[in-house]
């Protein structure tokens, strides 16, 4: 289903029909072959090295320079998939143009970060670099349980609540009704930037409809994961879970409710020794922890505001407004490894339902994903890797994949393709943001996984079905590395031949545009490829949405 979704949208791109060319000039040739199977087409792809059409290349000519010969491939290879060469000629023309523009969007909306994978894939990075054009960041979904960690200048900021877009002085920083807050570390946050320099007064804003955590919510998160015992979920232990359980059961609290005090007190009381009598042998302490909250209700209030209100107004009024997703796809609870996921909704619904806000006031949405890919916790992982030798151990170390809220090891692999485009499918991303490019320099070849098949078959979609997923077979890609240091790179350019066409690979495989790169750790190691290479910014063209 989502295999001929996505071609479709390569059809419109010269990006992705790009680099399907330029894989069968700079030395991997895709065979497809169109496989009836149920009404349904299987694109089926195998590499292999190519030297005749290699020969008159040097080997550090920049693909990019490549182009021309590109595109006079692309109208066999559009016949072989099947797309029309109205679509290729027209979209070709365009980017062919538009490879070289970095122009700043001027261009008023909502544009949306995402996490593609499952969690730490570096949104937070490229929100700070957006954010500095932005009037308004919002977070939308989710709570203490996110971690993202900004490098500016040698100097590591760590947010879990406050969007990352905090470090630009001009903007206003939003925490929407679908987030939970655990108030206590909210307000040591804040303290914390401030010691560390970073101004953030007159620039917070909480939705008075956010619901709140508890300590007690912490204690019960921490007593359900304990009861799992081998069959635990990998929570932060932040109360996430029990916070929105809480909300579902329509007994949680709040921001707004802090106003009026003595109402909060009678709420509290009640979910209090509710949440005893359902946990035996919890103790809460009632009149401590209310003493606490009217020490800071003043300090909160003064942040609250109808948020709803304040970002439609915001866009009305021509503002960007760029949001920062937390967590990822693969952990939505609607979406994601059920039961091994968080309790909310990452994915680009969460927008709409966490914010406040129209579908048709959405621009760009940009997924975050890995060159490679990690997660934290229990679940499927198809493409993992041996954290402890050889090329897991690489991924791990050099990536410096430890978790920014749980400190805990992360686990790693490859890149996993049908994941992504499982990712792509449910957020109809407009580009895509691949982060750490330069954790796979030093790597004799680096593989993608292409594909998943299960009882022989090659699998369309993504299985719900954890069993399904504990007996996939991957399918890899295996291309060459490179040994170059990238993290100067800042023009695509300026990447080695064989980072290029792993980029330009990844691109063909999900038919969206790449247009940030990912080259080291700290704040400017990015390349922008520049506004041609988002689908949003592309006049009369979709957002990404639904065919």
């Amino acid at each position: 289903m989502f295999q001929s979704t996505l071609l479709k949208r390569a059809a419109r791109l010269a990006t992705p029909a790009a680099a399907a060319a330029a894989a069968t000039t700079v030395g991997v040739v895709v065979s497809m072959t169109s496989l009836e199977d149920d009404n349904n087409i299987i694109m089926k792809s195998r590499s292999t090295t190519t030297s005749a059409l290699c020969d008159d290349k040097k080997e550090d000519e920049s693909v990019m320079t490549m182009l021309g010969d590109i595109q006079s491939r692309l109208s066999s290879l559009q016949q072989t998939i099947g797309t029309s060469s109205k679509h290729s000629t027209t979209s070709a023309t365009y980017h062919n143009d538009a490879i070289s523009s970095k122009s700043s969007s001027t261009k008023p909306g909502i544009d949306v970060v995402l996490g593609s994978q499952w969690g730490d894939e570096g949104k937070g990075k490229l929100v700070d670099m957006l954010s500095q054009e932005y009037d308004v960041c919002a977070r939308v979904a989710g709570g203490s349980n996110a971690g993202h960690t900004i490098v500016v200048e040698g100097k590591k900021y760590k947010f879990h609540l406050l969007p990352s877009g905090i470090l630009n002085e001009k903007a206003m920083c939003v925490i929407g009704n679908g987030v939970v807050i655990h108030l206590p570390s909210f307000l040591n946050e804040i303290d914390g930037l401030t010691s560390s320099g970073v101004k953030s007064e007159g620039r917070i804003l909480i939705s008075d409809r956010a619901h709140l955590v508890f300590d007690f919510h912490q204690t019960v998160d921490g007593f359900q994961e304990k009861k799992l015992g081998r069959n635990k979920i990998g929570t932060t232990k932040k109360g996430i879970g029990p916070a929105y359980a809480s909300k579902i059961s329509r007994n949680g609290i709040r921001i707004g409710d802090l106003k009026n005090f003595d109402f909060f007190e009678m709420r509290f009381r009640e979910l209090a020794n509710a949440t005893m009598r359902s946990y035996p042998g919890l103790e809460i302490d009632i009149e401590g922890q209310l003493a606490y909250y009217k020490s800071i209700a003043g300090r909160v209030t003064a942040m609250t505001t109808d948020t709803i209100e304040y970002t439609n107004e915001a866009y009305v009024s021509g503002k960007k407004i760029l949001i920062e997703g937390a967590n990822a796809t693969m952990l939505d609870i609607d979406f994601g490894t059920y039961p091994y996921v968080t309790s909310s909704n990452p994915s680009i619904g969460s927008v709409l339902t966490g914010l406040g806000v129209s579908p048709r006031k959405i621009s760009g949405i940009y997924g975050t994903t890995k060159a490679y890919c990690t997660r934290v916790g229990e679940g499927p992982f198809p493409t993992e890797l041996d954290r402890e030798q050889g090329i897991g151990e690489h991924l791990g170390v050099v990536g410096a994949e430890w978790g920014t809220t749980t400190g805990r090891a992360r686990r790693v692999g490859w890149l996993d393709i049908p994941q992504m485009k499982y990712s792509t499918l449910i957020n109809g991303f407009t580009a895509l943001n691949l982060t750490k490019l330069d954790v796979l320099t030093g790597l004799a070849e680096v593989k993608i996984g292409r594909a998943y098949k299960h009882n022989g078959k090659i699998l369309n979609t993504m299985p719900s079905c954890l069993k399904t997923m504990s007996e996939i077979e991957v399918i890899y890609e295996t291309l060459p590395g490179w040994t170059e240091d990238i993290s100067r790179a800042r023009n695509f350019e300026d990447l080695p031949v064989n980072a290029q066409r792993y980029v330009l690979r990844v691109q063909e495989l999900l038919g969206v545009p790449v247009r940030w790169i990912g080259c080291g750790a700290n704040r400017l190691d990015m390349i922008d490829r520049g506004e041609g290479w988002d689908l949003s910014r592309i006049e009369g063209g979709d957002a990404g949405g639904d065919e």
